[in-house]
């Protein structure tokens, strides 16, 4: 892995709102060099001055408000940050990736931020829930249409599970996307829609497969929707079994 492991703050979500500087300085604590923020409108001065205190990066961005009246405001934001990966983790109606006509939409929609991101030098991505996987348009699963509809400076970031939960094979899917895919969400657990993750390692999900399909310098991105056990403890046993792969 040639870039740092980062975590998606989504995970911390509940923390970040009591201490933010603190759960920050936590997950440095724990190993991790990077982070991906899904609220980047939010005080992104303080924020990125509280990262670069912890010598924590900014992989990529999340932001719904990308779809809307001011995408502007999340070009700056995650230009005060120092991304160029500004991801679109949601927000284009599931029923959009039922058809061919719905999958244009959805293109029409990425292509034009592509395009408005460009002048502030990044790069717009999209990030996958079950939903884009489980239709199949043209015999194949509906994000792997899409993917051929984009211009090719839209990237995808691929969360490795929500794939797995339709059936997907997720190690073929990231070879069949090939460079497209310039991020990772790493998440492991029961592989059941409706069942809390597990730190990475400790579920069902094929981690070494899927890493070893992915692009070598893609983003890996460490994600616990919902957990079991401790969140910030399972995020440090996931920094836990993915470093030790790296050392393998």
């Amino acid at each position: 892995m040639t870039k740092p492991l980062s975590v998606q703050l989504y995970s911390v979500r509940d923390q970040l709102a009591d201490d933010r500087d603190g759960v920050l300085r936590r997950l440095a604590e724990i190993g991790y060099g990077a982070v991906e923020p899904f609220r980047p409108t939010t005080d992104p001065h303080g924020f990125r001055k509280a990262a670069d205190d912890l010598g924590l990066v900014i992989s990529s961005v999340h932001s719904m408000e990308l779809i809307g009246d001011n995408p502007t405001a999340v070009f700056e934001a995650a230009a005060v940050l120092g991304t160029d990966l500004v991801i679109l983790p949601a927000g284009i109606p599931p029923e959009d990736f039922t058809t061919t006509h719905g999958l244009e939409r959805a293109a029409d929609t990425l292509n034009d931020l592509s395009g408005q991101a460009v002048s502030f030098g990044q790069r717009i991505g999209y990030h996958n829930h079950w939903w884009e996987f489980e239709p199949k348009v043209e015999g194949r699963p509906a994000l792997e249409v899409l993917a051929g509809l984009l211009v090719p400076d839209v990237f995808l970031e691929i969360d490795t599970y929500w794939a797995a939960v339709t059936g997907a094979d997720v190690p073929a899917v990231l070879r069949n996307l090939g460079e497209r895919v310039r991020a990772l969400h790493i998440k492991d657990g029961p592989v059941v829609k409706q069942e809390p993750h597990s730190a990475v390692g400790r579920g069902r999900m094929p981690v070494p497969a899927i890493l070893d399909a992915a692009p070598r310098d893609a983003w890996r991105i460490v994600e616990l929707d919902s957990c079991a056990t401790d969140m910030l403890d399972a995020l440090a046993a996931s920094h836990t079994y993915l470093n030790s792969l790296e050392q393998a």
